[in-house]
Parts: C-alpha cells; sequence; structure tokens
C-alpha cells in the first residue's frame, strides 16, 4: 500500500513536467521555417535532373531543434537521391542544408512538389515551391558573312548566339567544322550565357572548293547538356563589291628575240585593288629590264601602265599574263589574260645615218675648192 501511495504521487509530479516540455518543444518548432531555396538549372527541360537546396532556418534564440524525414519530390518531380532520414540538429538561429537530386519526364508545365520534414515534437513542415519545364533551345542565327566566297580567299562570319529561357546557361561552345575548309578559330568557348542576352562570335573561313559548314552549338543546362545545330553552304560566286583589274591597250614589240609588252590595268571594280603586279608565265621566260611590274595600288576606275620583257622559245605563238592584287584583307587574287605573239611588230637596229658626214664631206670639197679657184684667180 505505500509503495503504490509513493508511485501515484510521483506520476502526479512527472506528468505536468512532460506536458510542459512538449509543449514547449512544439513552440520551439513553431519558429522553424525555410528561409531560402534555390533549383539548378532553375527550369528545366524534359527528362533533365536538378539539384534542389532548401534552407532551414531555427528562428528560436535558446532552444535547439531535432528533426528528420526531410524529403522532396511528388508524382511529377521525382527524387532521384536518398532522403534525411536520420536525426539532425539545428542550434539556435543556425540554418541547415538540405540537398536533393530531382528529374521528370513531364511536358512543359509549372510544377509544384512539397519539401517536408519531422520534428522530434510537433506537427512536420511542409513547403511547396514551382518547379517550371520548358524545352525552349537556345538560338542560333548567321549574323554577317560575305556576299560571295571565293576559292583560297579568307572570309569572316559572324554567328549570333541567344538565350530566350528564363535561365542562364554555362559552358557555351561554338564549333565549326567542314571538308576542304581552314577555320579560324575552330572552337570558340563563351562560357556563361544569362537569360534573355545574345553574344556574337567571329571566325575566319578559307575554302578550297566549295562546301558545307556545320555549326554546333553545345552547352549545360545545369549538369545537362544539349546541343543546336545550323549549316552554311559555301557556293562560289562572284563578289559583286571586290575589285576587277582589267588589261587593255596591250603592245607587243619583238626585239633582237626579246618581247617587249606594254599596256594598261585599269581597275573596273568597286573596291581598292592593292598592290597589282603584272609578269609572264611560263613558257616565257621573264627577262630584264622589267622582269615583272608593280603598278600599285588602284582605286576603282583609275588605272596604271606596265611594262614587262621576256623571251619564248621557237615557235611559241602565245603565253599568259598574270596579274594580281590584295584585297582589303590581304588576300592575294590572281588573273591570267594569254597574249597572241604573233602579233609582234619587229623592231631591228638602225644604222647611223651618213647624212651629217655627207654633208661634212661636201662642206670640204666646196671649201678646198673655192680656195683654190680663188688662188688660181688671184695668180692670173
Amino acid at each position: 500500500m505505500v509503495l503504490l501511495f509513493l508511485l501515484t504521487a510521483v506520476g502526479f509530479l512527472v506528468l505536468p513536467a512532460s506536458a510542459d516540455t512538449t509543449t514547449y518543444l512544439i513552440q520551439a518548432a513553431n519558429n522553424v521555417y525555410v528561409s531560402n531555396y534555390t533549383i539548378d538549372p532553375a527550369v528545366l527541360f524534359t527528362g533533365d535532373t536538378a539539384t534542389a537546396t532548401f534552407y532551414v532556418t531555427n528562428g528560436n534564440a535558446n532552444q535547439s531543434v531535432m528533426v528528420n524525414h526531410a524529403t522532396f519530390g511528388d508524382n511529377d518531380i521525382l527524387l532521384t537521391s536518398g532522403s534525411y532520414d536520420t536525426n539532425v540538429n539545428i542550434g539556435p538561429l543556425q540554418t541547415q542544408a538540405f540537398v536533393f537530386s530531382v528529374g521528370t519526364d513531364k511536358s512543359v508545365g509549372t510544377y509544384y512538389p512539397s519539401f517536408s520534414l519531422s520534428f522530434s515534437a510537433g506537427n512536420g513542415l511542409y513547403y511547396r515551391t514551382p518547379v517550371k519545364v520548358d524545352n525552349t533551345p537556345l538560338v542560333m542565327t548567321i549574323a554577317d558573312q560575305p556576299d560571295a566566297f571565293a576559292q583560297g580567299v579568307k572570309e569572316t562570319i559572324c554567328v549570333q548566339i541567344s538565350n530566350p529561357r528564363d535561365n542562364d546557361v554555362k559552358n557555351v561552345i561554338l564549333e565549326a567544322t567542314g571538308n576542304d575548309v581552314t577555320l579560324t578559330p575552330s572552337k570558340t568557348y563563351i562560357g556563361y550565357l544569362a537569360a534573355g542576352t545574345s553574344t556574337m562570335v567571329n571566325f575566319t573561313s578559307t575554302a578550297d572548293d566549295p562546301t558545307t559548314l556545320f555549326l554546333n552549338v553545345n552547352y549545360d543546362n545545369g549538369d545537362n547538356s544539349h546541343t543546336i545545330n545550323a549549316t552554311l553552304p559555301i557556293v562560289f560566286t562572284t563578289d559583286k563589291l571586290q575589285a576587277d583589274p582589267v588589261m587593255s591597250n596591250i603592245v607587243i614589240a619583238l626585239n633582237n628575240g626579246t618581247y617587249d609588252v606594254t599596256g594598261d590595268v585599269t581597275n573596273a571594280g568597286l573596291s581598292n585593288a592593292n598592290g597589282v603586279t603584272v609578269t609572264s608565265l611560263s613558257p616565257a621566260v621573264p627577262q630584264d629590264p622589267e622582269r615583272n611590274y608593280v603598278i600599285g595600288t588602284l582605286k576603282p576606275d583609275d588605272f596604271g601602265s606596265f611594262e614587262i620583257t621576256f623571251t619564248a622559245p621557237d615557235g611559241t605563238t602565245s603565253v599568259p599574263l598574270q596579274q594580281s592584287y590584295k584585297d582589303n584583307d590581304g588576300n592575294v587574287i590572281t588573273s591570267i589574260q594569254n597574249i597572241d605573239l604573233t602579233k609582234a611588230t619587229t623592231k631591228t637596229d638602225s644604222q647611223p645615218s651618213m647624212l651629217p658626214a655627207l654633208v661634212v664631206v661636201i662642206i670640204i670639197v666646196l671649201g678646198i675648192g673655192g680656195y683654190l679657184h680663188m688662188k688660181k684667180r688671184k695668180n692670173q
């Protein structure tokens, strides 16, 4: 009877204390909240995975809080990592991060999965957050290219890469490839591209034959790789604005086996022809004094004269003349025009005129004759 009395008395004493403790813990749990969260990437493509981080803050100044069973996701946004099933103690005014990996195969839309955790006492914490799925890719456009491509001529191509998404992307790389073409640089690292922004990338191409450029932009949406593609045909055509040196007024003279060719070069194009030169090609053999001729820069509608000398094997009826110039990018552009050697005029070395000597002789003879005649008359 005494023991029963003591146990009953202890029960009355302990019960109010336990009730007070539980109430205190519940009140402390009410001061725990989600202070911030991040989802990377902020916007997913269908099939992407993301890292979700929730920051839980204990707002109590003097009380630690024990939490467990933290998890995130639902039927649309699937948890691909484990949940937090062990107790985690959050100290007074401290913040604890909970990190999860999630993924989705849902189509375009906005979904609202929940972050939740349990307390050792009191109700749990539930926090719904939006997760957006958008399959809009980056956009690649050819911002600038030459009006015409020519064989062996270096041209500049400008590509614009735009990010129309609502989130930033990273590790953006432009790569250009193609057969029979030299590309500089063939790969450009752009890096970070913010939402709603664009960037310009320049590279040069020098094609040996008509070809097709394949342009690829690789980028990461979070840790998910994505690619967009474009093609650019390179077809050789005539540039309407380029320089166009034309040879005219060609005169061919043959002097003791050496051909002397003179003529004019007129720039009939719309751009400067820099460093214009004229020379003869095989079977011609350039000879001094004019093995080749440098005219210099010809502006549009401007002209310059040239003179070259060469020999050619017997029986040669024509030889090619090559004229070359540099465009504004330093590309050397050549053209060839054949000339007909059968139309050459022949020059011979002329003999010295005898007339001056003959005049002198006549004067001397007349002078001597006059002197003798005058002397004879005087003697008579």
